[in-house]
């Protein structure tokens, strides 16, 4: 490793850490904004219990002294007890969770990076043939919709209509349809990025080098032009593990998947400040090291990056 190249990851490290602090301040002082409480509910709570409530979880200090207590504590993944769940920390909560999340997601990211690149590869070297336009309708339309709008028609096909696959199951089945919602919006994206760069490479003379002496079309495909034209998909890659994990919230709660999501969806009607807190900073914990590491990988898939 090269100073210089050493020098950019300490800086990226810096403003990664420079980045979870601005979250945690914007998220404590934005659930502060909140109107009511995490105590207020339909039933009128007298001022004596309300008092003991607030003493309980350190809310009756002044809100800088607040923050500062909770800062120290995210700093350490301690985000404190969960409101609603007695008994239970946040970050119980949130690892014992993340354990389905986490594997839902890498399922998804590895069918969206495999297939993606397929078809993209499939459409850039067919440019212009029916089967360039089927892919490119289908990744176009996968890309427009929402993906509750998605997990809502794949819910009715395949588990009200047909009846094949379980809802909210905790076998192999009841996951299927969840990792395929989260894997569709991806897969489309890679493909249409796999389909432009790898069209720029084909372009070049050393493919065209290649093919002038006789090379297999197959060869100069995915020796040659695929390789150089996956460096915008590594940088993809990264931060699209998040973004899975991220659009997981809402899809977990469609699918009633026990996972991560449940519970955060959960935790916003139930004004849980702590976990909703706890599981935004674990969240954009997780965007800040997906980027840092896409951007080591960007630079080893291509050394004449220049980080200056």
């Amino acid at each position: 490793m090269n100073v210089k190249f050493f020098s950019y990851i300490v800086k990226r490290v810096l403003l990664a850490f420079v980045t979870v602090i601005a979250v945690i301040t914007i998220t404590f002082f934005a659930m502060q904004a909140i109107p009511g409480g995490p105590f207020t509910s339909e039933k009128s709570v007298s001022a004596d219990t309300l008092a003991l409530l607030e003493a309980q979880y350190g809310l009756d200090k002044p809100i800088f002294i607040q923050y500062l207590n909770y800062l120290k504590g995210a700093l350490v993944w301690n985000f404190g007890p969960s409101i609603k769940q007695t008994g239970r920390y946040v970050s119980d909560i949130i690892f014992t969770d993340f354990k389905i999340s986490g594997i839902i997601g890498l399922i998804a990211l590895i069918i969206a990076t495999t297939f993606g690149i397929f078809f993209g590869s499939i459409a850039a070297t067919r440019q212009n043939h029916w089967d360039d336009r089927v892919i490119m309708v289908f990744s176009t339309a996968c890309i427009a919709l929402p993906s509750f709008i998605i997990a809502t028609v794949l819910l009715l096909i395949f588990c009200v209509q047909l009846n094949v696959l379980p809802i909210g199951s905790s076998s192999i089945g009841g996951y299927v349809l969840p990792t395929l919602t989260l894997s569709l919006y991806p897969m489309a994206y890679i493909t249409r990025l796999t389909r432009s760069s790898t069209l720029d490479v084909l372009n070049q003379d050393y493919i065209k080098m290649a093919r002038a002496k006789g090379l297999p079309n197959y060869k100069v495909i995915f020796k040659h032009a695929l390789r150089n034209s996956l460096t915008p998909v590594i940088t993809y890659i990264g931060p699209e593990f998040a973004y899975i994990i991220t659009g997981s919230l809402v899809v977990e709660k469609i699918f009633a998947i026990p996972g991560l999501g449940n519970d955060f969806v959960g935790s916003i009607s139930n004004r849980d400040y702590p976990m909703i807190m706890g599981t935004t900073i674990f969240l954009t914990d997780i965007m800040v090291i997906m980027l840092l590491a896409s951007d080591i990988l960007y630079k080893v898939a291509d050394p004449k990056v220049d980080f200056d």
